[in-house]
């Protein structure tokens, strides 16, 4: 029979008033606990009498949290979340994983208020004890429905990172790292990146061995041991995405080289043939890019003669011949397509690896493929001086605001893609070539001491310099980690391929052992094209370069 108002009333004074031995007064408890079965003024009444005695009666533990986990589920959401606010009050002893457990179950809750009343209570529960919550946490997200698994997974990846030191332990943190490694033996792209960050958080996994387990786990979620399928569009953006993870925590003492051999061995042959799920995302660009950011940690690879001259094969085909005259007139199917882009990745990776094969341009290819590169540079060469002289006129004396208009924006990133690929291509033009200039790649945060010395926006782009980059870098785990903006021509990649320059058209004299009439191309004013697409199509006579 439930217990009236009035009844709840007289024996929760029964039990206030008692000072010495409060479970001789059992029958006083268990009319309490019958309150949940009456109306919702004796189960609000319930609600907050039940937990205040708890303690008291371990007889009546398991009969205790079931009636408030009864009031947990009522129909009345006052009575819900006045139920769940006093949960935190069961959580002692073994009781405290079976009310993590419930709690992180209460999290499937579509009320806003009452989600947020189980986030505090699982909060104060975990100061209490982190392991034992963590064991509710992880039974419901190997175990649970799916959204309970989806909404305990981003309590962790949100809040972990508030929680204290003193209860933050080296004992909790491993704990995570062992739940979380079952977890992501079958994991969603999502909830990979969620589970990533959590363990990228931890303070354990800072130092150089903790970075080198992280990237272990990326590796074996990558399936590095199989061979790439370019079409299949999941295996292709697994690949990517574990790239994604990884990259942040690579370093000079945790090395990229099975991704880099990996990117060199089965995704750079299959370029053409890649396939993205994202329709707009250009994925041989977005490849490109993983593989330049990458190339500065690479350390010794086993196949790195065979992996370079894969990168250099795959360099040529995006740096066009000059093209071949035809009754004065270039042939209109041999006009050259240059794409900066993407010479700015390759030329760069090719860079990186070519440090540890520097006599790679020198004795492992012949004469004639070296004398057809340096012909492919010079014109490739050529080209950006134009490019670069008319940015830099557009952006000189342009400072603060003015610079942050879209339009200038666009001029200033396509500035540091042309330079970036000039400081490159003179530093292979040296006899022998050289590997020491550093640029930064053009999609990268530029460093606040390297900005401080620009003055002007003639200076912007200039990235290139021979001096080594400040070893006093932010943490790891506080690094950026690439993540292109969406835009009209791409949901990932950023816009700055895009540039806007003066109408006009160039005919450019170019010394290859002859007299060789080659056509830059140049946009039109007040109109936006990729820098990727330009090919030449009309000419005017231009004698000085």
């Amino acid at each position: 029979m439930a217990a009236t108002v009035e009844e709840l009333y007289r024996n929760y004074g029964i039990l206030a008033d008692e000072k010495e031995d409060l479970s001789k007064h059992k029958d006083a408890y268990q009319a309490i606990l019958d309150g949940v079965k009456g109306g919702p003024k004796e189960k609000r009444l319930a609600a907050q009498f039940i937990p205040k005695f708890f303690c008291s009666f371990p007889a009546l533990a398991d009969a205790a949290i079931n009636a408030q986990l009864d009031l947990c589920e009522d129909e009345d959401v006052s009575i819900r979340r006045q139920a769940i606010k006093e949960l935190p009050r069961f959580a002692s002893g073994e009781n405290l994983p079976r009310v993590a457990d419930i709690l992180t179950q209460l999290l499937q809750t579509d009320d806003s208020a009452e989600f947020n009343q189980v986030n505090t209570a699982l909060i104060s529960i975990f100061k209490i004890d982190a392991k034992g919550t963590l064991g509710g946490l992880f039974s419901q997200i190997l175990q649970g429905e799916d959204i309970v698994r989806e909404r305990a997974i981003k309590f962790l990846s949100t809040k972990l990172k508030m929680m204290p030191d003193d209860t933050m332990t080296k004992e909790v943190e491993d704990y995570i790292f062992i739940e979380t490694k079952k977890v992501l033996e079958d994991v969603t792209g999502e909830e990979f990146v969620l589970l990533m960050r959590i363990l990228s958080g931890l303070k354990s996994m800072q130092t150089v061995s903790g970075r080198q387990q992280l990237v272990e786990l990326v590796v074996e979620q990558a399936f590095l041991e199989q061979a790439l399928n370019p079409t299949d569009a999941d295996s292709v953006d697994r690949l990517l995405q574990c790239t994604r993870q990884a990259l942040p925590l690579f370093s000079k003492n945790v090395h990229s080289t099975r991704f880099v051999t990996y990117f060199c061995e089965f995704v750079l042959p299959n370029l053409s043939l890649l396939t993205s799920p994202v329709a707009e995302l250009d994925i041989q660009l977005e490849v490109l890019k993983l593989l330049a950011e990458m190339g500065p940690y690479c350390g010794d690879m086993d196949k790195l003669e065979v992996n370079l001259n894969m990168l250099f094969e795959k360099l040529l085909e995006f740096m066009p011949l000059p093209p071949e005259e035809e009754n004065g007139e270039n042939a209109a199917n041999e006009e050259p397509k240059l794409q900066f882009s993407y010479v700015e990745c390759l030329l760069f990776s090719f860079h990186q690896l070519g440090k540890k094969l520097p006599d790679f341009l020198i004795d492992k290819i012949s004469a004639e493929k070296l004398k057809d590169f340096k012909i492919r540079l010079q014109y490739f060469a050529r080209g950006l001086q134009v490019y670069i002289r008319q940015l830099r006129v557009a952006l000189q004396g342009k400072t603060g605001d003015a610079l942050k208009t879209e339009e200038n924006k666009i001029k200033v990133v396509a500035l540091k893609i042309t330079n970036n690929i000039n400081v490159l291509i003179k530093d292979l033009f040296h006899n022998p070539p050289s590997y020491k200039s550093t640029v930064t790649l053009s999609w990268k945060p530029v460093q606040k001491t390297e900005a401080a010395k620009r003055q002007s926006g003639e200076d912007i782009g200039a990235t290139a310099t021979t001096k080594k980059l400040p070893t006093n870098l932010p943490r790891r785990d506080a690094r950026q980690i690439y993540n292109p903006p969406s835009g009209k021509y791409s949901a990932s990649i950023g816009n700055f391929s895009y540039v806007i320059v003066p109408q006009f058209w160039i005919m450019l004299l170019m010394g290859t052992g002859g007299r060789l009439w080659a056509r830059l191309p140049m946009c039109q004013c007040l109109s936006t094209i990729k820098i990727d697409d330009m090919r030449p199509s009309q000419q005017i006579n231009f004698w000085t370069l």
